[in-house]
């Protein structure tokens, strides 16, 4: 059975944790990494997406790394601080909040991302066993496929088969809404999958 974490902590709190969090998702590091190295907007580059698979497409690979990683510690500290300040009910509200923001965020007028990178992020901090098994699918199916998007839908995918397998019974439903969500943001790289045209892990922009 899929269950929800008690919740526990005053609602006041609870609004104050998601709102932070947004705050905190919605800081767009590929934008302001490529930016300060005189890369250039971002939003006019490749496929225009926010994303380290993006900064990719600019030849910078540490710009790249850098985004990945600050992408997926925002999403991993609101978690984290959440759940120290008030409990696992603020951990899922921050989970949710930080992975909104990265989608919508208001600082570039609630046009962001698809969140893979801070999906995995919340996904190392709610449970890093499925964080690792996450990641560990993400990295196969690049391997194999070098399509950085299908690997995306693989690991997002298979998440919550992964913690409902493991006992994280409380976390399935909103890593349901969470791959539910990358999947929707995803549906202009199914088209091309489909029709042939997604282009390969680091193919730099034209």
């Amino acid at each position: 059975m899929i269950f929800l974490p008690d919740v526990t902590s005053p609602p006041l709190l609870l609004a104050l944790a998601a709102a932070l969090a947004y705050l905190a998702g919605s800081i767009p590091f590929g934008v302001v990494i490529t930016r300060a190295l005189g890369l250039g907007d971002l939003r006019q580059i490749g496929s225009g997406n926010i994303g380290a698979t993006n900064v990719l497409r600019t030849g910078n690979k540490p710009a790249a790394a850098a985004t990945l990683i600050l992408d997926a510690a925002k999403g991993g500290i609101a978690v984290l601080i959440a759940r120290a300040a008030l409990g696992e009910d603020a951990a899922q509200i921050a989970a949710l909040a930080s992975f909104l923001g990265h989608l919508f965020p208001v600082w570039l007028g609630f046009k962001g991302g698809k969140g893979v990178a801070t999906f995995l992020g919340i996904l190392l901090a709610l449970a890093w066993p499925i964080g690792l098994m996450a990641c560990a699918t993400w990295l196969v199916v690049a391997l194999v496929s070098r399509i950085s998007s299908l690997s995306a839908l693989a690991a997002a995918g298979l998440a919550p088969g992964y913690l409902a397998f493991a006992g994280y019974s409380d976390k399935v439903l909103l890593a349901l809404l969470l791959a539910m969500l990358v999947w929707v943001r995803h549906a202009a790289n199914i088209r091309r999958m489909r029709d042939g045209t997604e282009p390969k892990i680091g193919k730099k922009a034209a």
